[in-house]
């Protein structure tokens, strides 16, 4: 790029493309404020949302400071009071406290256990076959990633405490197709099976917490997985398990390395032929995200909105003497998302205040024949949520389609709770790295190429799509 005369060639940084979503949001922010057939206040609303909106696509910058930025305008231009609604949320404070867990849970060195039993379990089986040693690995990783789903409330944390197991485990593959499906295979599974469970997916948690600000409809922990943990906790697992295997198994037989037992008969994380030790920190930390589950198992009985199990969890696992992290765990975490989610909340607010999402609500509604049955709303709201995706990013699509959705379920007059509950499974199916926070972390694992993580992705949500939704509708439709 040219340079200013007396400056140096190096004072100005090059031009990002990234940056033409700066001018290009401030344009399409100046369309609404001018054309817009909306109140002053409501085409105000608007117009900084799609502002943020843009940023959050074109990513000049990180997602946290387009959250600040959003905030200051909300704030200048409302009040200070709305900027920070979402400060206000256990939802926004439910991922704070997830991302502390992520950081003790990994510093205890639980999550290495997985990787050391399933490098054990391998050995003791002796197999030579590539492909027999593929599906084992396969079925027991993905089966602790499910796990892991119910114990740590984050996907994204989820995945960076993964990520470097998955990677160990299969250097035993001399082959890469291999590597490549243990890989993203487990990932997947914790990522995407986190539907089925309230606390696994911050789209849930996002989605509950506008619900219940908009219309006073909690949704319980147990609740929620029992209406969605069997299809699409469970049964999504099992199918991304089976792309994963159907796409990368191995081509080769003896692509395979297994572990084998040294001089003393001890396999890999043995001692001497003894079992596979674990600290005392890490049993209190199994111990402790064990209360926390119970916590949320028994919402029905104390009415505790999940933030309260994961603060429970937080405190034992950061307590002196009996904890297994000290403060200076605090120094590695990364809160920044907390201001992405303040920012969501506050837009929420802002278009739910300003009438806007009635507005929307109406025009939605006024595309469906009149008296629809159940099937083909929930099915209209799957489209209208995954047609959004390929917009913005999913959490900012939640921000923005769940108040909406709320006055349109009484439009219609269908149930909240399954509107909800669908939406959430359409804002957890992706197809592209854009649409998704957790999927540009998979990618900067640097383990896989975009082309190779499209790919995966696109065939678990067509079969999210085509067999798992009609199923779960089905479930609806005859359940309620």
């Amino acid at each position: 790029m040219a340079t200013l005369p007396g400056f140096p060639d190096d004072a100005l940084p090059d031009l990002d493309p990234s940056w033409l979503s700066v001018p290009a949001g401030l344009a399409a922010a100046g369309l609404v404020l001018r054309y817009a057939p909306l109140s002053p206040d409501a085409a105000t609303m608007l117009a900084i949302t799609v502002f943020s909106i843009c940023l959050w696509i074109g990513a000049p910058v990180e997602p946290w400071f387009t959250g600040l930025l959003a905030l200051g305008l909300v704030g200048v231009t409302f009040s200070t009071e709305l900027a920070l609604v979402g400060f206000r949320s256990p939802a926004t404070w439910l991922v704070v406290l997830g991302i502390l867990l992520g950081e003790a849970t990994s510093r205890s060195g639980l999550a290495s256990l997985v990787e050391r039993y399933s490098l054990r379990a391998l050995a003791r089986r002796g197999t030579g076959d590539a492909r027999a040693a593929y599906r084992f690995l396969l079925a027991a990783l993905s089966a602790a990633a499910l796990g892991l789903v119910v114990l740590v409330p984050s996907s994204l944390v989820r995945v960076l405490i993964l990520g470097p197991i998955l990677v160990s485990v299969g250097g035993v593959f001399t082959e890469r197709r291999p590597k490549i499906g243990l890989f993203l295979g487990p990932l997947f599974v914790t990522y995407y099976g986190g539907t089925g469970v309230l606390t696994g997916s911050l789209a849930n948690i996002i989605i509950t917490g506008l619900v219940e600000a908009n219309a006073g409809l909690s949704i319980g922990w147990v609740e929620w997985a029992m209406w969605l943990g069997p299809v699409m906790a469970v049964g999504r697992s099992v199918a991304i398990a089976l792309v994963a295997y159907v796409l990368y198994r191995p081509r080769d037989a003896d692509a395979v390395s297994a572990p084998e037992a040294d001089d003393d008969g001890a396999y890999p994380g043995e001692a001497g032929g003894t079992e596979i030790e674990v600290s005392g920190e890490q049993w209190r930390m199994l111990a402790f995200l064990l209360v926390g589950v119970a916590i949320w198992a028994t919402d029905s009985l104390h009415g505790l909105h999940p933030f309260y199990g994961a603060l429970v969890v937080t405190l034992l696992a950061f307590a002196p003497r009996i904890g297994v992290v000290g403060p200076d765990a605090l120094a590695d975490a990364d809160f920044s998302i907390a201001f992405f989610l303040g920012a969501i909340f506050a837009i929420a607010e802002g278009l739910r205040r300003t009438a806007f999402t009635d507005l929307a609500a109406g025009a939605i509604l006024s595309r469906l024949p009149e008296g629809a049955p159940l099937a083909l709303v929930l099915a209209f709201v799957v489209v209208a949520a995954i047609a959004l995706t390929f917009l913005m990013e999913g959490l900012a699509v939640a921000s923005v389609l769940t108040p909406v959705l709320v006055p349109f379920a009484a439009g219609a007059g269908v149930p909240l709770l399954p509107v909800a509950l669908v939406e959430a499974v359409a804002l957890n199916t992706y197809f592209f790295p854009y649409q998704s926070a957790v999927l540009v972390a998979i990618l900067g694992l640097d383990v896989v190429d975009s082309r190779e993580l499209i790919r995966m992705a696109t065939v678990c949500s067509l079969v999210t799509l085509l067999v798992l939704v009609p199923i779960q509708i089905g479930i609806f439709v005859v359940a309620l």
